[in-house]
């Protein structure tokens, strides 16, 4: 079945992020996510979530992702189970390894090797997964350390909010795999944080992934996705910023970019889930509704 979501960053004021979060579930959306970095204009994960929440009844709100070296695992889990009670289990939590240079060095943070973040995620998600269950627990990693930590509350979801990961590298698919209940599929990023490797890009590699995330799954019921970067009768880079992971230009022939009118459209997101199983479909670009939503009132829920 098909679910569709939308990336949404900013409004000017309280009621004009209701109101989008409003229209998006009128509209047909699964689900509202937010960014996560400390620079360019977006609203802060965890408020703007709770806020899109309270203004809607169905709608699920999530992380697109969530940088987990900005938060510890503890903190991110009292954070995650209250959104999850508040929203009455809609909560979706997307995370990867924090990646963008511009957060950490304007920001005074460190960013470390690749290896060293995958690491560091990799004990995060048993940290966040241990916690979620409930009761005492207690973890001896390289990177965190917990001594009999009980949180309340709990998740409503159980045994905790669905977790996503995005991912373009061998490594992070392969922790997709085994631990994400959500892959978010991605071009593989630049290991000194500047950008996507474009040479990552294009049907061969987008296919080699999905490879990859079927070998390691060993049958594990994985929702598969990926982000819509550009999308109508032209599709080129679409005003993306310079924070952005997206090259659309180096996406063409993927199902990140999409080109035609309606009915094409939904013809190929048709064929991308009988060929390749993808049935998730983000939405990058706001500016890009107008467009997409016609696509979403056909498909969603088919």
């Amino acid at each position: 079945m098909f679910r569709f979501a939308a990336v949404i960053r900013m409004a000017e004021s309280a009621k004009a992020w209701a109101e989008k979060a409003r229209r998006l579930e009128d509209s047909g959306f699964d689900a509202l996510l937010v960014p996560d970095h400390l620079v360019g204009p977006r609203f802060a994960p965890v408020a703007a979530m709770t806020a899109a929440a309270c203004a809607t009844s169905r709608l699920t709100v999530g992380t697109l992702v969530f940088a987990n070296d900005f938060r510890h695992p503890a903190v991110l889990a009292k954070e995650a189970a209250t959104i999850d009670v508040l929203s009455d289990g809609r909560l979706e939590l997307g995370i990867g390894t924090g990646w963008m240079a511009h957060d950490y060095h304007r920001a005074g943070l460190t960013l470390d090797p690749p290896g060293e973040r995958v690491d560091r995620l990799t004990e995060a998600i048993d940290v966040l997964k241990g916690l979620w269950r409930g009761g005492p627990f207690s973890y001896d990693g390289r990177h965190y350390r917990l001594d009999g930590l009980e949180q309340e509350p709990v998740p409503i979801q159980r045994p905790g909010p669905r977790l996503m990961l995005g991912g373009g590298g061998p490594r992070m698919l392969r922790l997709a795999a085994r631990e994400a209940d959500i892959v978010n599929l991605t071009m593989r990023v630049r290991a000194d944080g500047a950008g996507p490797d474009t040479t990552d890009g294009g049907p061969d590699a987008f296919r080699r992934k999905i490879d990859v995330i079927r070998a390691e799954a060993g049958g594990r019921d994985i929702e598969l996705g990926t982000s819509i970067l550009s999308i109508g009768r032209d599709a080129g880079p679409n005003g993306t910023a310079a924070w952005s992971a997206a090259a659309p230009e180096a996406q063409t022939d993927t199902p990140q970019v999409l080109t035609g009118d309606t009915a094409k459209i939904c013809d190929d997101l048709r064929r991308w889930r009988e060929e390749l199983g993808l049935t998730y479909f983000v939405l990058h670009h706001e500016a890009d509704l107008g467009t997409f939503t016609p696509v979403v009132s056909a498909l969603a829920g088919t």
